[in-house]
């Protein structure tokens, strides 16, 4: 492992969202930092700064992260993915986001990034999981304002729709001939 001294000033080259970027920064600077600073790359939002929250999770050598966790120095070389790059080299949001739109999984939208993330990395390496997977795979994450069930609701309609499954999908409660699906005691999702 290379050594620093912390006067040093060091230039970090790294695959960001499949383009080659670089930037210079001091070898304690954070890789959430050096996205937000050097690199403009202010979708990656910065929670707790102790790896709690989760807002700050990108995809560091396609495995999620935290980049308040991570000095930029270790990311030297990497491919670096951000919430900015899931939509690469499509006109529209990815399948993901869009799941997302249709099944209201954000409201301030703060954790919003962080948490697609997680997901793109996790469908990755569970195309097919349960709800008490991607529940379990949530709990790294504070979201205040959702309540995760529709969050969940739109992991599982993206991973039925990639698998080419029917899926349960949502409408609003007053849309005409909802049958619906809620949340049971647990906070479960069931078909009303």
């Amino acid at each position: 492992m290379k050594t620093y001294r912390k006067d040093d000033v060091v230039r970090i080259e790294l695959v960001l969202n499949g383009q080659q970027r670089s930037g210079t920064c001091e070898p304690r600077t954070l890789l959430s930092d050096f996205l937000r600073h050097e690199l403009g790359a202010t979708g990656t939002h910065v929670g707790c700064e102790h790896g709690v929250c989760g807002a700050c999770t990108v995809n560091i050598g396609g495995v999620a992260g935290r980049s308040c966790m991570t000095l930029a120095v270790q990311a030297e070389g990497c491919s670096v993915e951000t919430v900015e790059g899931l939509n690469r080299g499509q006109q529209d949001l990815s399948d993901l986001q869009q799941a997302f739109r249709r099944n209201h999984a954000l409201q301030c939208g703060f954790c919003t990034a962080g948490i697609l993330m997680s997901c793109t990395d996790y469908l990755r390496r569970n195309p097919d999981p349960s709800e008490d997977e991607v529940r379990e795979m949530l709990s790294g994450h504070l979201c205040r304002c959702t309540g995760y069930t529709n969050i969940v609701r739109a992991v599982l309609e993206t991973a039925a729709e990639r698998l080419g499954r029917p899926h349960a999908g949502w409408a609003h409660p007053d849309a005409p001939g909802h049958a619906g699906t809620g949340p049971d005691e647990q906070g479960r999702l069931v078909n009303a």
